[in-house]
């Protein structure tokens, strides 16, 4: 994987950023490099997620790929707006994901890439692979200047395993980690001991959205400090 600069915009989330957007339960967040744009995850909803695409000036015909982290309705309910409007793209799924699903995408005429193991997506991006047991995930990771950005829909697997797997298979340092956390649940002490962990691993900086849940938030920002990043819709992060 080769260094890249990388701009990520959130484009669809419950956490609100810039109060002009909608916000919805859900994520999705736009990876705009040099040479391509990758949609990650669509949300709940196409019309939402259109619509703050365009408030926030972004071309839904300029997507190349788009890449679902898994099966739930709140991540995947956008896509088939947003292939609707542009249909030339190549999508990457898990390749647990149902048949009647993928045959679906591959209606608007589309590609479709399933996923099992780590893969290569582009020179500085690529899939974790198939994460999990009973809940199947995928993460991205973009290598950046700055170091490696970890990029969860909602975290299954286990935001630790993700985070300590994507050391694994790219032998990088973890610089950000970046989207749903799923910690809504998570007792203090349990938070305590995943923010220790985070340390243990040589996380730089955190931005933990979507189903992180509010007290997990302002746990990794009390302990992160200036190296906590708020998320929401409309959030941009440059790296």
């Amino acid at each position: 994987m080769e260094a890249r600069k990388v701009r990520i915009t959130t484009l669809f989330d419950n956490y609100i950023y810039d109060a002009n957007l909608d916000t919805g339960w859900g994520f999705s967040c736009l990876l705009e490099l040099k040479n391509e744009t990758i949609l990650f995850d669509t949300g709940a909803s196409s019309v939402t997620l259109l619509h703050n695409m365009e408030k926030l000036g972004k071309d839904v015909k300029a997507i190349d790929k788009i890449v679902l982290s898994h099966i739930h309705g709140d991540h995947t309910g956008g896509l088939s707006g947003v292939l609707k409007a542009n249909p030339n793209m190549t999508v990457y799924l898990l390749r647990s994901f149902p048949e009647d699903f993928k045959v679906n995408v591959k209606t608007y005429g589309s590609e479709v890439i399933e996923v099992g193991g780590p893969m290569k997506i582009s020179e500085s991006v690529m899939t974790t692979g198939e994460l999990g047991t009973w809940i199947k995930e995928q993460s991205l990771l973009v290598k950046t200047e700055n170091g490696l950005v970890v990029i969860t829909g909602c975290a299954h697997p286990g935001i630790v395993d993700i985070v300590r797997k994507a050391k694994d298979i790219t032998n990088e340092e973890v610089y950000l980690v970046l989207g749903g956390f799923h910690l809504g649940e998570a007792s203090k002490l349990e938070l305590e001991r995943i923010i220790n962990e985070f340390r243990k691993l040589g996380v730089r900086k955190v931005s933990p959205t979507h189903c992180s849940g509010d007290l997990a938030k302002r746990m990794f920002e009390e302990e992160y400090e200036d190296d906590f990043v708020d998320n929401g819709v409309g959030k941009v992060i440059e790296e």
